[in-house]
């Protein structure tokens, strides 16, 4: 019967990509590791790892071994939490990706209450677009190789600022935009809209090129065009009278939301769950943003 700490060494290898960070995090060698990975593949009878000099990579049996061993360790640990109960804390590091601006915004912000309940938890958060143990995403999520969990809607309005539109005079037709200057997140971003008639969408042309929403955000909050923005990231300039919503029989797709993604597997990690459960909760059907 295969050992349990080999198959959490041979996890660790694969999740560090070295053999000496997996045995800096276990606290042991890169020799008792490299022996341990070896022991293992004995046992299996074939290769789990192809080692070169520059870098460790899984075999095709290797892939579908490491994908079951998650299962099996993520279950592991799902036991010890169901005997434990939630009082009990919470250990090791749990890694968060979330978009820049709403990780900014709405999760660095109330990371202390779950990190004061959680004392011993150490929190990763990285805000990116890669994935890792559990990813916060704003998106239509087709990918079916991933688990999601709706955590709350996402509104997308166009908006202006009363500067632009005293200027420019404000759009009365979803038309009237090919006349005004709209600034999309990217360049040659598609406008995904719900109006009327039901689904449509535009590709509006923009004088500002950039990479960065948070640029398109000051954009359009200093008056350089019209933008469709999610209301978690624009609630206040419109509470405040910074920003007003044009063309409101218009709206992004109802399709994004914000979900919390994580690898398919039968069983979740209780730290993974329980910031899950967190978020939701903060959030809610109706988010404090749009309250």
């Amino acid at each position: 019967m295969t050992n349990l700490g080999d198959l959490e060494i041979f996890a660790k290898v694969v999740s560090t990509g070295s053999m000496s960070l997996a045995g800096r995090a276990l606290g042991c060698s890169p020799a008792v590791v490299s022996k341990r990975i070896k022991r293992l593949e004995d046992r299996l009878g074939t290769r789990l790892l192809q080692r070169t000099t520059r870098q460790i990579s899984l075999t095709e049996a290797g892939q579908g071994f490491y994908d079951r061993v998650l299962g099996i360790l993520a279950g592991l640990e799902e036991a010890e939490f169901y005997i434990s109960g939630r009082s009990a804390q919470m250990h090791g590091t749990l890694k968060i990706s979330a978009p820049t601006s709403f990780g900014r915004m709405h999760i660095a912000p109330h990371l202390k209450a779950f990190m004061q309940a959680h004392p011993e938890l150490a929190i990763n958060l990285v805000l990116t677009d890669e994935f890792s143990d559990l990813a916060i995403r704003i998106a239509e999520l087709t990918d079916s190789s991933l688990v999601a969990r709706r955590l709350a809607p996402v509104r997308r309005l166009l908006c202006a600022s009363p500067d632009y539109l005293a200027a420019h005079s404000e759009p009365r037709h979803i038309d009237d935009l090919k006349h005004h200057r709209c600034l999309p997140a990217h360049n040659n971003d598609t406008w995904r809209l719900n109006g009327p008639d039901g689904a449509l969408s535009l590709r509006p042309d923009g004088m500002l090129i950039t990479n960065s929403s948070e640029v398109i955000r000051e954009a359009v909050i200093a008056g350089l065009g019209i933008a469709l923005r999610s209301t978690w990231d624009i609630g206040e300039e419109l509470k405040a009278g910074r920003l007003v919503q044009v063309l409101p029989a218009y709206e992004g797709s109802h399709n994004v939301a914000l979900s919390a993604v994580y690898p398919s597997r039968q069983f979740l990690p209780a730290k993974v769950r329980l910031f899950i459960d967190y978020l939701s909760e903060l959030y809610g059907p109706i988010p404090y943003w749009e309250r």
